[in-house]
């Protein structure tokens, strides 16, 4: 079942997708708690891609992490092989930058 979240810009999520809409697979029955959405984010999590229509979190990132980004669909549903999902794509360049950060 397609999920809709709208994502909050000049944040790492934006950045990977390039815009502030996307569509993806939503595939459980489980969901973030918005109860505690309040103290996630004074831990320094931030909500960063939001249900429109629910309110529901999809997406959450750490902010000063290299690369900490968590979805609650499936990203490997939408990826092939000549057209890999933005995510991975995000996460191989982010794993490469950060071991050659360590070299140095």
């Amino acid at each position: 079942m397609p999920t809709i979240a709208k994502l909050k810009k000049a944040l790492k999520t934006y950045a990977i997708y390039g815009k502030t809409k996307i569509s993806e697979r939503h595939r459980h029955r489980y969901e973030f708690n918005n109860a505690y959405l309040e103290q996630y984010e004074k831990a320094g999590m931030i909500a960063s891609g939001i249900n429109p229509e629910t309110g529901l979190v999809e997406i959450v990132e750490l902010k000063d992490h290299p690369f900490f980004v968590a979805g609650q669909f499936h990203p490997e549903l939408k990826s092939t092989v000549a057209n890999p999902h933005p995510l991975f794509v995000s996460f191989v360049a982010a794993a490469l930058a950060n071991k050659k950060a360590l070299k140095k």
